[in-house]
């Protein structure tokens, strides 16, 4: 573990390694059962200032194509025009606007969460799981964090009714984020 006072040997541009991370998606499904899911396409960079956290950035862009839920079916239906509509909107945007650190190893990245042309400032509480240097020389960092949106809040309303009541999919979407990134020679 890493600890507070190393923070400033992190300091430096970062690229998101995507074969080595995760962004996914947990919603529940007939009120009985979660799905899961992850988007399998994405690339992303980070500012990190070690010394004085709250000047750090991130950005991250995602393929909304690239959506993975192990049901080819259902995975046609996230990308039609009832949820993701990707033709139209091809990329889910996140920016960081601040990040504070709220305790020794523990950060909240607040940012402009961008689906289907619809901003919105969402705080993804973040955990800083460690630095190492990897086998092949590269300064290696992981973030974990997770937040919970409402899909209808980016227009994303598709629904069906179900005969015992409720609906087939929630609301509440939760996004995973299993984040290692390389620091920039």
């Amino acid at each position: 573990m890493t600890s507070a006072t190393t923070y400033p040997q992190l300091t430096g541009e970062y690229t998101l390694d995507a074969a080595h991370s995760r962004i996914g998606f947990v919603a529940r499904h007939a009120m009985v059962t979660k799905v899961r899911g992850s988007f399998n396409e994405f690339t992303g960079t980070a500012t990190i200032d070690g010394d004085a956290p709250e000047k750090s950035s991130a950005q991250v862009t995602i393929q909304a194509h690239s959506i993975d839920t192990r049901n080819a079916d259902r995975d046609g239906h996230l990308k039609s025009n009832d949820f993701l509509s990707m033709d139209e909107y091809p990329q889910i945007t996140f920016t960081s606007t601040e990040i504070k650190q709220t305790g020794e190893t523990s950060f909240e990245v607040t940012g402009d969460l961008t689906i289907k042309d619809v901003t919105r400032s969402v705080t993804i509480p973040f955990e800083f799981e460690g630095s190492a240097k990897d086998p092949f020389g590269n300064d290696r960092i992981g973030f974990e964090g997770s937040t919970t949106i409402s899909r209808k809040d980016y227009g994303i309303t598709w629904n069906a009714a179900l005969e015992t009541g409720g609906v087939l999919v929630s609301d509440k979407v939760t996004l995973e984020f299993e984040i290692s990134a390389i620091k920039n020679a």
